[in-house]
């Protein structure tokens, strides 16, 4: 795995996959702080709230600038890893996930907080494009889609991770995220344990390769001829073929235009079905179970040290779903697991709804009959089942697979922008909702995934088994 030369090369015809196994699964690292990091200020939104004395809307939307910074750090990440290479972007962003993580820990102020979760936000960008790119480059063709499922995986490992953590260190601070330890509260140490992986993540990035169709690029082909007989194989006669293509692929590259998406109806309509996908995936309310499902479980009555149990025993049927997805989206399909997952949603969803209804107020006390508060678990539970078994994973396939390969690059970028942009709409209202009316608002989710139903059954075609070229009628 070092960045050292590796020239004995796999044997001949045959690609070295437990070596680009552990090259794709350090890379994934990325991934794994994009879900930690995410997810990871769930179990200190409430001591937040109380430590500052802020509202619901300041609140909202400190939990949610994160989301800005992702924005920022997604947009910049294809130009720096350019320019910079694959594997020094990866540096750049372990180095912000560490910063932000002590930053986060030893806040003054609720704006320097968010500060820190802006800057916590555009290291989750960078990793959210460049773990997947450079997976991508340097999988062997055969093995690509398992390797490149490692990234879904690691993101949902890594908010298990942060919900377990949140639950050790409260244990440790009698239940409370407010309770101290040593010097600092307990939310704090929570913020502050990310700097452990993300100087993980820093150290792997030092012992991988640099991706050959960055090398290739930047004129050192022979280094990349020897990192490709080590991942790939095929002898030299091969590799050379292997150059020769990536050279031709370079050569054929252009810079996406928004005018190349345009159309009809100001885009394209493959372009809409993208951002809509994207849109769907996010305003079901799937990021507020993993931002805010301590508070939510505490807003009906559930003690604090519980309520953080139960967000990693949701982070567990995540992982659970996605292996599913993993397992099926190959031989099922991809449109057939979107609409059993959007069924699956609606009816979960508003069970959920139904149950917290039920909550009752008393002297400001709010509690939730043991059979509501069960039936609103399984309501919760069975809605992350079905999401990660369906949208967390396909969303994600079909947009790397559905868009013209001349319109792919803008057209991912629009559409991954939409994703962004709706998880900020949610997680900053959600707070404020609440308030409203908790169950009022899961209704509102209820809504869109039943929308999401109609939506793909409507306008979602299958691409399981077909060619790019059979798929470029989409984009008329």
């Amino acid at each position: 795995m070092s960045q050292a030369s590796h020239s004995r090369g796999a044997p001949e015809g045959e690609a070295n996959i437990v070596h680009v196994t552990m090259i794709a699964m350090a890379a994934a690292m990325g991934g794994f702080l994009f879900g930690y990091d995410s997810a990871v200020i769930n179990g200190a939104v409430g001591a937040i709230e109380n430590r500052f004395d802020v509202n619901a809307a300041v609140l909202g939307f400190t939990i949610a600038s994160a989301l800005l910074g992702c924005v920022v750090g997604a947009a910049a990440a294809g130009s720096l890893a350019d320019r910079l290479g694959r594997i020094r972007v990866m540096q750049i962003a372990g180095v912000l996930f560490a910063i932000s993580a002590i930053g986060s820990a030893l806040p003054f102020t609720v704006w320097d907080l968010t500060f820190w979760r802006i800057l916590g936000g555009a290291a989750i960008g960078l990793a959210s494009v460049i773990a997947p790119t450079y997976i991508a480059e340097v999988s062997p063709a055969s093995y690509r889609g398992r390797l490149g499922s490692l990234q879904q995986l690691a993101i949902v490992l890594g908010i298990a991770a942060s919900q377990l953590v949140n639950y050790g260190i409260a244990q440790i601070a009698d239940g409370s995220a407010e309770n101290t330890i040593g010097p600092l509260q307990a939310w704090q140490w929570m913020l502050g344990a990310e700097v452990v992986p993300a100087l993980v993540y820093l150290m792997l990035s030092l012992l991988i390769p640099e991706s050959p169709r960055y090398l290739v690029r930047v004129g050192r082909a022979d280094r990349a001829r020897e990192i490709l007989a080590d991942v790939e194989g095929g002898g030299e006669r091969r590799i050379d073929q292997r150059i020769d293509e990536i050279r031709r692929a370079l050569g054929s590259e252009e810079q996406p235009r928004m005018r190349d998406i345009t159309g009809r109806y100001g885009l394209l309509p493959i372009v809409w079905i993208g951002m809509a996908l994207s849109a769907f995936q996010q305003l079901v309310g799937i990021n507020v179970i993993f931002y805010y499902s301590s508070t939510l479980w505490q807003s009906v009555g559930v003690e604090e040290s519980a309520s953080l149990l139960l967000s990693l025993f949701t982070s567990i049927v995540n992982i659970v779903g996605t292996v599913i997805a993993i397992m099926l989206v190959d031989r099922l399909g991809r449109k057939p697991l979107l609409l059993t997952g959007s069924a699956g949603m609606t009816v979960s969803l508003a069970v959920t709804a139904y149950a917290f209804s039920h909550a009752r107020v008393q002297d400001g006390d709010v509690s939730l009959a043991f059979n509501w508060g069960a039936t609103a678990l399984v309501g919760a539970s069975a809605f992350v089942l079905f999401f990660a078994l369906s949208w967390g994973v396909v969303v994600w396939v079909l947009l790397g697979e559905m868009f013209p390969l001349r319109i792919r690059a803008a057209a991912m970028a629009v559409a991954t922008a939409t994703q962004w942009l709706a998880n900020w709409l949610i997680t900053v209202t959600f707070p404020g909702l609440s308030d409203w009316n908790l169950t009022g608002t899961y209704m509102i989710y209820t809504f869109f995934a039943l929308l999401s139903f109609l939506f793909v059954w409507r306008f979602v075609r299958e691409t399981k088994g077909k060619t790019l070229e059979e798929m470029s009628d989409w984009s008329r």
